[in-house]
């Protein structure tokens, strides 16, 4: 029929007296979750127990809700554990709605109880359309396309190594300072949700300079690729919002691959044929300019906001290295890196060499974003984009 489909969790699990009829059961149920991908959104709700083998069909779900303090997700309990590890650990601290919310980053939203989350399911059905086939419906709002927002030029700190909250931004600019955030508690560093432009529901994707001064990382990674890509399969537009210094660096990082992780953000913007909407706040360097959806990943439109920094790096790192036998060789090496910092400041670390060659769209006021982005979505409606027949990609995970 092509409606979504809402599953509720809350089960001991399969009935070991059923034998592997039990087990076929849930793997029907998974396969139908993986036909039904891209198709229907499909919905878990956790209120209770859910353990081994039912995880699985939430797992592979577009969205998991949990409800704190009543529900769980494991896919060994707590007593298989300690039997065969010897841990101790209860079932709220091995699975609980606040560790797959915060840490595994398994359940897209907490709530406090079961009413809220329910009422989460509907705000959620809301931005989204019934199936791949249709468009998500439009939202009526009193909130003026035309509306310029004067606060805009205040947000962003003096100093561009200050943090400060991107929500601020996202609240300015869409309708009715209505958005809808998924994962909020994982992976900070990156926000991801729902939200409207006169009417249209759109998927938007923020750095977060207030948490790890927006870098990517692993989790980061993950997470927006995975949004991206629900946003692709359901005709939801895609509004990037950038300010970030680069990937995370450290041992632990590349350790864990976050080469690989990285690339699929990477991965999902390339895919991705939506309307792609890019606005650059405040830092675009390196490998990360590109991953937030710049112009050579397939953006259709990209604003910047005068206070744009697009460069391979940052000025400090970046005058440490071409300058090096300059700043070495002076007789006062602190006032040669400032000079040194500053010249690459003026030259690099602004948005016009990035606009002279066609890679920003337009620098525009910050008080027009909203204005500017409507434009767009209103100007990319009917995009089409077709790509080389195969069977499917095959993304890094």
């Amino acid at each position: 029929m092509g409606a979504p489909c809402v599953g509720i969790n809350d089960s001991g699990g399969a009935r070991i007296q059923e034998g592997i009829d039990s087990l076929r059961g849930y793997g029907d149920i998974f396969y139908r979750n993986v036909q039904a991908s891209g198709v229907v959104p499909q919905v878990s709700v956790i209120m209770g127990p859910c353990a081994g083998g039912a995880v699985y069909s939430p797992a592979l779900t577009d969205f998991s809700f949990m409800v704190d303090k009543t529900s769980n997700m494991f896919i060994t309990g707590p007593q298989v554990i300690k039997a065969v590890t010897g841990e101790n650990v209860s079932a709220e601290e091995l699975g609980g709605a606040y560790v797959h919310s915060k840490i595994s980053g398994v359940a897209s939203k907490m709530f406090a109880n079961e009413a809220s989350t329910i009422e989460g399911v509907k705000e959620l059905l809301s931005y989204i359309p019934q199936n791949n086939l249709e468009d998500a419906p439009l939202v009526p709002t009193n909130d003026s396309a035309t509306r310029l927002d004067d606060s805009l030029a205040l947000v962003l700190p003096s100093k561009s190594n200050k943090p400060y909250d991107v929500r601020d931004i996202i609240f300015k600019i869409v309708d009715d300072a209505k958005f809808f955030e998924i994962q909020p508690i994982f992976a900070e560093n990156i926000v991801v949700g729902f939200a409207h432009f006169d009417g249209r529901s759109v998927g938007i994707i923020a750095n977060q300079p207030k948490v790890m001064a927006g870098a990517l990382d692993i989790n980061a990674g993950d997470k927006a690729a995975r949004f991206i890509r629900f946003c692709d399969s359901f005709n939801i537009p895609l509004v990037t919002i950038t300010d970030t210094g680069g990937y995370l660096p450290g041992v632990g990082q590349e350790h864990s691959g976050v080469i690989r992780h990285g690339a699929k953000i990477l991965y999902a913007y390339s895919e991705a044929t939506v309307p792609k909407i890019t606005l650059i706040v405040r830092k675009a360097y390196g490998g990360a300019y590109i991953a937030m959806c710049s112009k050579h990943l397939g953006a259709d439109m990209v604003y910047a906001w005068p206070s744009a920094e697009i460069a391979v790096m940052g000025p400090e790192g970046a005058a440490n290295i071409i300058f090096k036998k300059d700043i070495d060789e002076s007789s006062d090496p602190v006032a040669t890196r400032a000079d040194k910092i500053d010249d690459y400041k003026s030259q690099f670390a602004n948005p016009y060499r990035a606009a002279i060659r066609g890679y920003v769209d337009e620098i525009i006021d910050p008080r027009e974003s909203r204005v500017k982005i409507i434009n767009a979505l209103t100007m990319l409606a009917g995009k089409r984009e077709s790509h080389v027949p195969r069977k499917h990609g095959n993304i890094p995970l």
